[in-house]
């Protein structure tokens, strides 16, 4: 396969790198730019394209995406109530002033 070639990878990580590149462009990211990082992502969740071929659909164990949601709901579970309705207040307060703003 040449690079570049996109013909392994299935219709579903095809739509995945779509949604990842427009959010990259969303954020300012250049269309080239945005459509390099969304494929090395897939890449990197999916470990390449699996089109075709024994063996294809493999599990690749927990891609970064899935990693990310436990880590961030293991550290508000230590946190104490309190400390979690501060945030809540301070994060309100934060989007009131800003829709002042706006």
């Amino acid at each position: 396969m040449a690079r570049g070639d996109k013909s392994k990878y299935t219709d579903k990580q095809e739509r995945k790198a779509e949604h990842i590149a427009e959010s990259y462009e969303q954020r300012g990211v250049s269309d080239h730019e945005a459509e390099r990082r969304a494929w090395a992502t897939v890449n990197k969740d999916d470990g390449g394209g699996k089109a075709s071929g024994s063996g294809r659909g493999a599990d690749t164990g927990h891609p970064a995406s899935h990693r990310g949601g436990a880590i961030g709901g293991a550290a508000s579970a230590h946190r104490s109530a309190a400390e979690r309705s501060a945030s809540a207040k301070k994060a309100a307060a934060t989007r009131k002033r800003n829709a002042a703003h706006g």
